[in-house]
């Protein structure tokens, strides 16, 4: 097994993109539902970047990884006044534990403007954990919901 690594190009890859980014808001928004922290209805901006990937992410880099074929990551960075913020890091939970969100991050760290900043959910022990071996440093909080840990990379 080995884990591939590019960048999207649009429309070309329109599809795997949207289909990773649907999977991470989805689930995501399950897990803020299980704590009480989701709202409602499904947001319209995350509508918005399942629908459209290529006008979402604008300006911004998606990188997707691939094993055996099959798109099973994505990690969308962009270039911020404070330096470079990572989102959308996501690996399909069948293809967690093989190192797909580790080439994902190494990818999106190469070259990458610093300090890089994100932020994850608490409850996502695992990915804390990588972002933590990977050099990041649990930092003050820049968004006010409950549950967001914000990391950066000096």
């Amino acid at each position: 097994m080995s884990v591939t690594v590019r960048e999207a190009v649009f429309p070309r890859d329109a599809a795997a993109v949207s289909a990773l980014v649907g999977a991470y808001l989805r689930q995501t928004e399950a897990e803020k539902g299980e704590r009480g922290l989701a709202a409602d209805t499904f947001p319209e901006r995350y509508a918005r970047e399942i629908d459209d990937p290529a006008a979402a992410f604008t300006g911004r880099h998606a990188l997707f990884a691939t094993v055996d074929g099959a798109d099973v990551g994505l990690v969308v960075s962009s270039t911020v006044p404070e330096g470079t913020e990572l989102s959308r890091v996501w690996t399909d939970p069948r293809a967690r534990g093989r190192g797909v969100g580790t080439a994902l991050l190494t990818a999106a760290l190469n070259g990458a403007v610093r300090p890089v900043r994100l932020s994850v959910w608490e409850w996502r022990e695992p990915a804390v954990r990588m972002y933590r071996a990977a050099g990041f440093e649990v930092v003050p909080s820049w968004d006010d919901r409950p549950g967001l840990v914000c990391l950066e990379l000096r």
